[in-house]
């Protein structure tokens, strides 16, 4: 039985009750707190299509946050263009940074996949690092947030927030498409037995690349929203440690599920929040807490907790 947006009935359920809580949310959550769990959260569900159905494996999607970030934030700050048209050079920007990676590694599988985006990503925080337009050390600061279609006013914690919310749902429920298209069942065939893939007529380099892309722009976008909400694009944007954490958030989550990234940005955001006291002790405290989850939930929070539920039925 299908509900909202086409979902079967539980992921219907489970999609109105984020709406429900994003909507109330802000009563008693900071929503600057609020809005970075949301664009980490679509970082980490843009990753998981790459990943979780493709198969997927890169340390370099900090190329496009980051390089999303910094082009929104000169864009913004330097050249005085609206929120919508800077958020829009940011996405072109990822996307063109996931073509030519993509045409470049998507050849490749494995390890040698993973290790020639990191290095390309490397490139690029390198290059970040000497440009004059990035503000190397320093970054890009004081980014203005600037009006919604010259009229809502994103100084506003709270009409930012609202807008950042909608982003996050439209990205999401297109991911949710993507993902259970006819195009999506392809990808899920790749990752599963490419050579078959390939026998049955399918071009799975084209698929793959147009995953990657597709995958490369939606975290632009996390990274574009990220520079407004934050008004600062800086070094640690594009740094390969970024590109760690969506693993991280991805596989704490559950990889491969459609809900999972977002539990998993939820849990890593909330720690480096909460546990910020802790110093760097909070990169062990992440560690820790990352093997006992690959230990006891190797399906991650969301798969556990749908394992135990089909137990249940």
């Amino acid at each position: 039985m299908n509900g909202f947006f086409g979902m079967p009935r539980h992921h219907a359920l489970l999609t109105v009750g984020i709406l429900v809580f994003l909507v109330v949310a802000p009563t008693f959550i900071y929503p600057v707190f609020l809005m970075k769990v949301l664009c980490f959260a679509l970082f980490a569900c843009a990753f998981n299509l790459l990943l979780g159905y493709v198969g997927l494996l890169s340390f370099g999607h900090a190329m496009f946050f980051g390089g999303a970030a910094y082009i929104t934030a000169h864009s913004a700050k330097v050249w005085g263009w609206p929120f919508e048209l800077a958020i829009l050079a940011g996405m072109a920007t990822a996307a063109a940074l996931g073509l030519i990676v993509g045409i470049l590694a998507i050849r490749r599988q494995g390890i040698y996949f993973a290790m020639i985006t990191l290095a390309l990503a490397q490139m690029q925080y390198f290059l970040a690092l000497q440009a004059k337009f990035t503000g190397g050390e320093d970054g890009i600061q004081k980014v203005p947030r600037g009006y919604l279609f010259g009229v809502i006013d994103l100084n506003n914690d709270l009409s930012l927030y609202a807008v950042v919310a909608v982003i996050f749902v439209a990205a999401f429920l297109l991911i949710y498409r993507i993902v259970h298209s006819p195009f999506g069942q392809v990808l899920k065939a790749i990752r599963e037995n490419e050579p078959r893939a390939t026998s049955l007529g399918y071009k799975a380099d084209h698929y793959k690349l147009i995953a990657f892309v597709l995958s490369a722009t939606l975290v632009g976008l996390a990274g574009s929203v990220k520079s407004i909400v934050f008004q600062l694009a800086s070094l640690t944007d594009v740094h390969w440690t970024m590109s760690g954490e969506a693993v991280l958030m991805t596989l704490v989550g559950g990889l491969g599920t459609i809900f999972g990234p977002i539990a998993g940005a939820a849990v890593i955001i909330s720690m480096e929040n909460y546990l910020a006291q802790l110093g760097p002790w909070v990169t062990v405290v992440q560690g820790v807490i990352f093997v006992i989850c690959v230990l006891a939930f190797r399906r991650g929070i969301v798969g556990e907790l749908a394992r135990l539920l089909r137990k249940s039925l």
